[in-house]
């Protein structure tokens, strides 16, 4: 059984990074396998990961609507389908990657949607660990990834306003067709590694207390600004050891 984690956050919290901190930590610090799924339509998820993406989810649910992938005579369409979704998944050291692509359109097949969410929960079955680098809301993710997730991750940067978007996210998951088992707060690029006195007590406000602070890191911003893969920031990095910790809290994992 896999331990689903997905990230959400408004649009320049820092999110990706912050997926990309906690596959780093999980790759180095457990035995077990990782599934990098990214399934925001603005997909950076392998860019901060240092890997080229391939074809999407999104790719092959269109070519099954359009008849490009022919079906053998005496082959279940299934098993055809299984097989180009496998195809699917890069492998690279230390994890597996898959890219979910654009949202659904109005014409998209129920038939194949369904087959999607199949495979893919068969598919996540195989990993210990899903980190699943969501967009700004949730529908995305109860649409077309999964029906549960053991951890929820809610990345803000130190400010009311970014508080307040987690806020409606939380809400909204809420409201979804999804179980989402446990939610943490993420305060990132905090300066000092702290954020200031009224965004703590609006964050216990909100009933996050404690949650966790990721301070802004000169080495994940030059990583950006140069297209670097973050995978390769040094141990020095404070917004990994931040990660790394934060990993080793919420999962009870040790350090190989």
């Amino acid at each position: 059984m896999s331990f689903r984690i997905a990230l959400s956050g408004k649009g320049g919290s820092g999110k990706t990074t912050i997926a990309a901190l906690m596959i780093k930590a999980l790759t180095e610090q457990s035995d077990g396998a990782v599934l990098a799924v990214d399934a925001d339509p603005n997909a950076t998820l392998a860019m901060a990961l240092g890997i080229e993406p391939r074809r999407t989810i999104s790719d092959m649910r269109q070519d099954m609507m359009d008849r490009r992938i022919e079906i053998p005579a005496g082959v279940p369409k299934e098993r055809v389908f299984e097989y180009k979704f496998h195809e699917l998944v890069d492998e690279h050291p230390g994890f597996d990657f898959l890219s979910m692509g654009r949202p659904e359109g109005p014409k998209c097949y129920c038939y194949v949607n369904h087959l999607l969410r199949k495979y893919l929960d068969r598919l996540s079955s195989d990993y210990a660990y899903v980190v699943i680098d969501n967009e700004a809301g949730m529908e995305h993710l109860s649409r077309r990834t999964t029906d549960s997730v053991d951890l929820l991750i809610l990345v803000s940067q130190p400010t009311l306003v970014g508080l307040e978007s987690v806020r409606r996210i939380s809400a909204l998951a809420s409201t979804l067709p999804i179980t989402v088992k446990r939610q943490e707060l993420v305060l990132n690029m905090a300066k000092g590694g702290h954020a200031s006195s009224e965004i703590v007590a609006s964050a216990r406000e909100m009933g996050y207390g404690p949650f966790f602070s990721v301070p802004s890191d000169p080495q994940v911003e030059q990583a950006w600004e140069k297209g670097l893969s973050l995978l390769e920031l040094t141990p020095a990095s404070p917004a990994y050891a931040s990660v790394s910790a934060m990993i080793r809290e919420l999962l009870c994992i040790g350090v190989n």
